[in-house]
Parts: C-alpha cells; sequence; structure tokens
C-alpha cells in the first residue's frame, strides 16, 4: 500500500506554504470541478459479501459509558478508578467511594492546575491506572489543556501537572475529542494554519509552569506531515487547515507527545478505530460544480498515512465502521454534509450511500473511489436530521426533521454481505439509534409527547421488535454516552437486559436543553426474550439542588446525567446527584442517595 508524500525539511514545507499564499491571492476560483468525481452515488450492485466482525455486546467490558469502539475509550464525565467513580463536572473532580457496598463522598479538587483562573471548558476525562487525565479548550490561550491528577487508593485526589496543546476548538455536539488506547492518549484536533508563517503555528507541547509565555516545544517536525499528491499539484487547493493527531505517552513522569497531520480543507469528520484515525475532508463546493472530498487514514503505529478521493461526506463519527478481520471500512456518506465540528452533524441533507472500501486501496491521494464502491441508499425528502450507526453486520440509519414526531418513522437496516436493504416502520420519530446486543433501538417521540423505545431485530428475519412507550417525557440528553444497555450476563446476544436513559418532564423546553443536559430522571427498561417493560425510574431532587460557586466550565456542554451499571449494581447520575437503585423482579426502587456538590460560599 502506498502512503502521502511528507516534505523532507522545515525548509521545503515553508517554501511549498509561501508559494501556495502566493498562488491564492493571484489564481481565481476554477470554474469547472477539481477533481472527477461522481455527482452521486450510481445505483450499483451491492458489493460482494465479506465476513464482519461481530461488535462487543456489551457484556465483555467492564466499561459504564456506551463507546463506539469496545477496546478504545472516549473521554467523558464519569469514569471508574478502582472502588471509586471519578466524575467531572462544572471544572471540578469529583470521587465518589462504592466499597463495602455503600456510596461516600471522598474528595473533590479544580479540573486546572492551583493559581489559574480556569478560563478554559473542561468537558472530557479518562482514567489510566491511578491517573487521571482532564481535557479542556482554552479560546483566551488558544489550544487544547491537558490536565494530570493522581488519584490514590483512598480516593484522594491531587494535581500532578499541566500541558497545552496548540490547536483550535475541538468542539463538536457528538463526537469527542480525546480516546484512551492502552496507555497512551489521543487526541484529534484542527489547526488553522497562516501560509505566510507556516512554522509559527505548527503543533507544539508547552509544559505549564505559571508562565502563559512559555516555550513551545514541536510535537510535529516537518517529516510527519502530509499532503495528498493531488493537492500538491492545485493551485487553489484549499490546505488551510493541519488535522493532527496527537499522541501522548501517560505513563512518562513528564508527559511527552508526538503528532502527525495532514493538509486540508476546514471541515472534518473523524472516527478513531484501536489501528487508525480516520479524517474526512470536504472538498471544492463552487456553484454548479461536484463535490470533491479527501479520506484520510492516520495509523496509530506510526506508520505513514494514506488517503483517497471520494465522494460526499460522512454525518458523525458513527458513520464509520472499520471491519479489522475483513480490512475494510465501511463509511456513509451524504452530498450536502460539512461535517462534525460544534453543530454541523446535527444537519445533513441529499443523496446517501453506503461506502465500501478497502483499506489496502488507500494510497497517496491520486486514486479516485470508483463508482462500484457505492451502494445507494433510500432517503426520504426531508431527512436532514439523520442518524446512524452499524450494528453487527448491519448498517441502521433513519433521517427526518429534527424533533420529528411523525405517526410512522422508517428505519433502515442493510446488510454488510449485500442483501436486500429492509425498511423498518417504527410508531415514533427517531432522534437515536444504538444497539442492544445484537440489535438496535431506535428511540423517539410520537404526537403524543411519548418517548418511544422500538427494538429492531436483527436476527433471522430483520423486523419492527417489540415497542415501548415513556409516557409525558423526552430524552434528557443527546450525547451518546448518556445512553446504556447492559445484557444479562446468562444472555450472550443481549436478548434479555436493562437499558437506561436520562429523560426530561419538562416537555416545553427539552429540545434544546437536550444538549445541554436537561436530565430530571434516568428511566430504566427491562428486556426479557426481546419484549421491553418498565423497570421504574430513579429521580432527581431539583429541590434540594444548592449553589456550588462555579467559577469555571459552568455549563454542561456534554450534559451531566449517565445511568451506570457497574459490578451488579445500578446508578444513577444527575447532576451533583448520584442514586443507586435495588432492582428486584424486574423493578427498580431507591436504595440510597448522596449529594457530593462541594460545600463552598460565596
Amino acid at each position: 500500500m502506498s502512503t502521502m508524500r511528507a516534505f523532507a525539511s522545515d525548509k521545503e514545507m515553508a517554501a511549498f506554504m509561501r508559494r501556495l499564499a502566493a498562488r491564492q491571492r493571484t489564481v481565481q476560483p476554477s470554474p469547472t470541478v477539481m477533481y472527477d468525481v461522481a455527482p452521486a452515488p450510481p445505483a450499483v450492485a451491492a458489493p460482494a459479501a465479506e465476513p464482519v466482525q461481530d461488535r462487543a455486546t456489551g457484556a465483555q467490558t467492564t466499561s459504564i459509558t456506551n463507546t463506539q469502539e469496545a477496546d478504545v475509550d472516549e473521554g467523558g464525565i464519569v469514569k471508574v478508578a478502582g472502588d471509586h467513580l471519578v466524575i467531572l463536572r462544572r471544572g471540578r473532580l469529583f470521587t465518589v467511594s462504592l466499597a463495602g457496598n455503600s456510596m461516600n463522598p471522598v474528595d473533590h479538587i479544580d479540573a486546572f492546575p492551583p493559581k489559574t483562573s480556569g478560563d478554559a471548558w473542561y468537558d472530557e476525562m479518562l482514567v489510566s491506572g491511578d491517573r487521571v487525565i482532564v481535557v479542556g479548550y482554552s479560546y483566551e490561550r488558544g489550544g487544547t489543556e491537558i490536565n494530570r491528577f493522581r488519584i490514590s487508593p483512598s480516593g484522594r485526589l491531587r494535581f500532578e501537572d499541566s500541558y497545552h496543546l496548540r490547536s483550535n476548538d475541538y468542539y463538536s455536539a457528538s463526537n469527542y475529542a480525546s480516546r484512551l488506547v492502552g496507555s497512551t492518549l489521543i487526541f484529534y484536533t484542527p489547526l488553522y494554519i497562516n501560509a505566510r508563517e507556516p512554522l509559527a503555528a505548527l503543533p507544539g507541547l508547552q509544559r505549564w509552569t505559571g508562565n502563559q509565555d512559555a516555550t513551545f516545544t514541536r510535537t510535529l517536525p516537518a517529516t510527519r506531515l502530509y499532503v495528498p499528491e493531488p493537492l500538491r499539484r492545485t493551485p487553489d487547493a484549499d490546505l488551510s487547515t493541519l488535522h493532527t493527531v496527537t499522541q501522548c505517552d501517560l505513563t512518562a513522569p513528564r508527559m511527552t507527545c508526538r503528532a502527525t497531520a495532514v493538509l486540508g480543507s476546514t471541515s472534518r469528520t473523524f472516527y478513531v478505530s484501536a489501528k487508525a484515525v480516520y479524517v474526512w475532508t470536504d472538498g471544492d463546493r463552487a456553484k454548479n460544480t461536484r463535490s470533491g472530498a479527501f479520506v484520510y487514514r492516520l495509523p496509530l503505529d506510526g506508520s505513514a498515512p494514506s488517503a483517497l478521493q471520494a465522494w460526499g461526506g460522512p454525518v458523525d463519527q458513527f458513520s464509520f465502521a472499520e471491519n479489522r478481520a475483513a480490512q475494510r471500512l465501511n463509511v456513509v456518506v451524504r452530498t450536502d454534509s460539512a461535517g462534525d465540528a460544534m453543530w454541523q452533524s446535527e444537519r445533513s441533507a441529499g443523496a446517501t450511500a453506503l461506502l465500501t472500501l478497502p483499506i489496502s486501496a488507500f494510497g497517496d491521494g491520486s486514486r479516485i473511489v470508483p463508482a462500484s464502491a457505492y451502494r445507494s441508499l433510500p432517503v426520504e425528502k426531508d431527512s436532514w436530521n439523520f442518524h446512524n450507526r452499524f450494528v453487527g453486520k448491519y448498517l441502521i440509519y433513519s433521517g427526518g426533521e429534527f424533533n420529528e414526531h411523525s405517526g410512522t418513522k422508517l428505519v433502515y437496516a442493510v446488510p454488510l454481505n449485500g442483501g436486500a436493504i429492509a425498511p423498518v416502520p417504527v410508531p415514533h420519530g427517531v432522534d437515536r439509534i444504538d444497539i442492544i446486543g445484537t440489535d438496535a433501538i431506535a428511540i423517539g417521540n410520537d404526537m403524543k409527547e411519548r418517548l418511544g423505545f422500538s427494538a429492531i431485530e436483527l436476527v433471522g428475519k430483520t423486523r419492527l421488535g417489540d415497542t415501548y412507550f415513556l409516557p409525558a417525557a423526552h430524552e434528557g440528553e443527546r450525547r451518546s454516552q448518556a445512553f446504556f444497555y447492559r445484557p444479562d450476563e446468562t444472555s450472550f446476544d443481549g436478548a434479555s437486559g436493562m437499558l437506561g436513559l436520562p429523560v426530561t418532564r419538562d416537555l416545553e423546553n427539552s429540545a434544546a436543553a437536550r444538549f445541554l443536559g436537561s436530565g430530571s430522571a434516568i428511566a430504566f427498561l427491562r428486556r426479557d426474550a426481546r419484549r421491553f417493560s418498565p423497570a421504574g425510574e430513579l429521580v432527581a431532587n431539583a429541590e434540594g439542588a444548592r449553589d456550588d460557586a462555579c467559577t469555571a466550565s459552568c455549563v454542561d456542554w456534554y450534559g451531566n446525567a449517565r445511568p451506570i451499571f457497574l459490578n451488579g449494581r445500578v446508578f444513577a447520575l444527575m447532576g451533583y446527584e448520584l442514586v443507586e437503585g435495588r432492582v428486584s423482579d424486574g423493578l427498580i426502587g431507591e436504595r440510597s442517595r448522596i449529594d457530593f456538590a462541594p460545600r463552598t460560599a460565596r
């Protein structure tokens, strides 16, 4: 497999960027297509059958959050460290001991370095051994902040050190910037560059010493910066963004990081597997022209990245699935998709296709994906609010208007082995698609303000399974990690188990508030032999909330409520409350409750 070419030196890279800047001042955008890519996916035969690796059902992992890849942890707001829950909320870290079958608040600490203002948004947290890592973004300093803490066996926290990565804002309404594979911290961050002064803004790492003007150590040499061959030759190519993958060794006493980057346009959607990071960038969008795009593969083993030219763009990270056994990449693409930066993933439109790529096809970027690699997918006319998820050997997707509460909505099941697409009508709108064992679940509201849960059965004949309606409720959380399904230990295929999801009864404001966390309760459903039944709710005590004297990161951009299943116990995290449930005869009731809000005064 060929790869892209890197620059040989800083001098070569700087000269290239200066030539690019000069051309962009004098060359007007071309009125013709930049790359010979089909304007829409043709209706071609489905790809030949391929072996597909089954997805994890959830029973084989101790993760307490819903992650896309079983062996790739994602930054989140709650993690497990030994006998403790570690919780990130409103600029602080908290620990709660679960030892002795009880719940006891242990410690809390600012999520930022001592003697700083905490003027960043701290939204993602990971745990590796006895280290807790908090990720934030500072608009004042213009970069990603990485803060390391130590957690003792008794749950006490202490600040260890802090680092600053030069980057632009990585925020996405659907994706997470940080991943953990083993003890390696992995970041995707964009960095918009000035072609006239390219060396001044290359990715770098600064260790916090109290001096904001401390020197950055470059993490990206020119020999790790790659450009697709066609873009090297195109005078008006959009090469305004460094799409950077940074890997940091968390075990080092002083954290060290190395970066690999590719040059491309500003739009992006990225996906992280255990072996590589994939970045999809948009191409030329001149009026009345076709759309060109590049998909990059950046291996995590340090080998050189590779690329392909393609059509359209994915909606979000769930539009991707790497099939490791077959060495293939499956991607859902749409004509009009602006990537997953900020709120862009909430809207896409146009013709839709399933793209199947052999990983061996990636090269120096010259190759154009052939029309035969796309399989056209049916979509409804107004399907700009699009949800997709790969579930085992199927792609499941649905589209519609935002907050659409239709009487019947179509969910499509696409076999990845080339079988016929099955339209499955569900009796409510679709705002979430997720995995329950070997089946899928579609969740959304109907016209009666009921929250519907519909199973899409994928074993044997694809069909609508059981549906349950929760009266007078909406989803209280939009993030993927807000949902969790735990199969019973004796249910290998997940036909029996329990799910949890934050819900809100504030129906008037729930449509927008669900993005920031409006969970007034965690609703639980039992699934027994593929039949749903209500298990009950653990409800927040809103009247008992008290002032936390928040000084940093005071908006819950990544939500504040999670269902937690851990070692046979069930919890509901809702803001500063942690409620443990007791399950008896399939029903959940409150066992105990704590409020771990900091007792501070203004």
